[in-house]
């Protein structure tokens, strides 16, 4: 058997974390078993589906790497499919039509509630003889047995057993004729073959009907694997407070996907001790049989953490080339600054994000406008002019410009000065980024280049004579 799974979304939102955390188990599945992952858009509720959302899902998932091997298939191109199966079930008395009227069964569900009873339809309908009333589109719905139990072997969470007396004649398609979410996703999931749906356990009540569905169509069914929901720090379902926002937020925010998908699996799934997990890892180690019953909790600090240990650990050739986007958000064209991957080494150590990576490097590619009036005060003072200028003079004759280099001029000129390294490597890193934070100053100038770093110094030279200057 070819293991084909799939990942259904509604485009009535963006992809957030839960979802993703289910298509990256949907898609190891497949991976792992030499499988078929599917990609399926399920935009039946027209008012609520946008093409807005549709982008924001397959922009996340292509952020992640989740490539689908079929698809994307869309519910609103196959509504004519979706009639045919109906038609079927309503020849073979698997279905019936349904006249109630939304007022008797507003009123039939308050009667039930009032006495504690769970709603569901009474089956009117069922066995209703003689001319339908006149003027009433009806819905259909499903002929459910009476009798007998629905047993879901589910993957996770194990033998669940479900009574049909208690699961009512659900609507497979509205009176307006368009298909209900139970109906569509059997027939998608029959048609395309589908061996393993792993979703949200939210989805499980869901189910059981389903599945008489499916007997009534004489198909056999896949194997369910219902996923626990994932839970805030707090205990509660996780919301945008939490950080449940869409995974392309992540990516503006400058995460790394694999940070991010290394922090999803482990999301309810361990392998022993084991953090750190590269993709070829998951899909090697990946169990489905092993995820947790139990729910998870989110917590954005750990995948914080997860950042910045693949921004220190990442080739920086990789990372740079997600800075390079980030600097672009900032309206930077990074081509005329210093080697992308040399900077990501030099500020690697000092940023969770490439956000805040990109915003910390702005001064390797824009001029300085101002300089941060605290560090200023302390280290472009007159007393600094002196050893900046010794330095830019030696710094001028150097025939390589080179980290190593450079630094044996910084350390020359302060011993030469009788400076301790500080003294004149601070007032220099002012004066060249602009603040009191960079990379080894060394290195800064290095990524700075020559004509730029000179020149820099000369404008700092300048502000001390003209703040040193009366009036200045």
């Amino acid at each position: 058997m070819t293991v084909r799974t799939r990942f259904a979304p509604s485009p009535t939102g963006y992809l957030h974390i839960g979802g993703a955390r289910t298509a990256l188990f949907s898609w190891l599945h497949a991976r792992r078993h030499g499988g078929t992952f599917i990609l399926r858009i399920e935009d039946t509720d027209r008012e609520r589906s946008t093409p807005e959302s549709v982008n924001a899902i397959l922009e996340g998932m292509a952020w992640l790497g989740l490539d689908y091997d079929e698809g994307p298939f869309y519910q609103t191109a196959r509504f004519d499919r979706y009639r045919e199966v109906a038609e079927r079930l309503l020849a073979e008395g698997q279905a019936y039509h349904c006249y109630c009227s939304k007022e008797r069964l507003e009123t039939l569900r308050a009667e039930q509630m009032a006495r504690k009873e769970k709603p569901r339809y009474d089956g009117l309908c069922r066995h209703r003889q003689g001319v339908p009333p006149a003027g009433v589109a009806p819905v259909l719905r499903f002929r459910n047995p009476d009798q007998g139990t629905v047993v879901v072997d589910d993957v996770i969470r194990g033998r669940v057993a479900f009574q049909n007396a208690e699961l009512d004649d659900l609507i497979l398609v509205r009176a307006d004729g368009t298909p209900t979410y139970n109906f569509t996703v059997v027939v998608d999931d029959l048609d395309m073959r589908i061996t393993h749906v792993i979703r949200g356990d939210d989805h499980l009540n869901n189910t059981p009907r389903q599945i008489n569905i499916l007997r009534s169509l004489g198909a056999q069914t896949p194997a369910y694997a219902h996923v626990p929901m994932i839970l805030g720090p707090d205990g509660q379902r996780l919301s945008k407070r939490h950080g449940a926002v869409s995974v392309l937020q992540y990516r503006d925010e400058g995460y790394l996907p694999e940070a991010l998908l290394n922090y999803l699996v482990r999301l309810g799934w361990s392998h022993g001790d084991q953090e750190i997990f590269l993709i070829d890892e998951m899909v090697a180690l990946f169990d489905i049989h092993d995820v947790n019953r139990a729910a998870s909790s989110f917590n954005p600090d750990k995948l914080l953490w997860l950042n910045q240990h693949y921004i220190k650990s990442g080739d920086p050739e990789h990372v740079a080339r997600r800075l390079a986007w980030q600097l672009g958000r900032l309206g930077i064209d990074p081509a005329p600054g210093p080697p992308l991957a040399g900077l990501v080494v030099a500020q690697r150590e000092r940023a969770k994000t490439l956000g805040e990576m990109a915003a910390n490097s702005v001064y390797f590619f824009r001029e300085i406008e101002t300089y941060e009036p605290q560090a200023a005060a302390k280290n472009l003072t007159a007393e600094a002019a002196a050893p900046l200028t010794a330095l830019r003079e030696r710094l001028a004759e150097l025939r390589e410009w080179s980290a190593p280099v450079i630094h044996a001029a910084v350390v020359g000129t302060a011993d030469a000065l009788g400076l301790k390294l500080g003294k004149l490597a601070q007032p220099v890193r002012v004066a060249v980024t602009g603040g009191p934070v960079s990379p080894p100053i060394d290195l800064t100038l290095e990524l700075l280049g020559r004509e730029r770093g000179l020149a820099r110094l000369d404008r700092a030279l300048a502000w001390i004579r003209r703040s040193a200057s009366p009036g200045g």
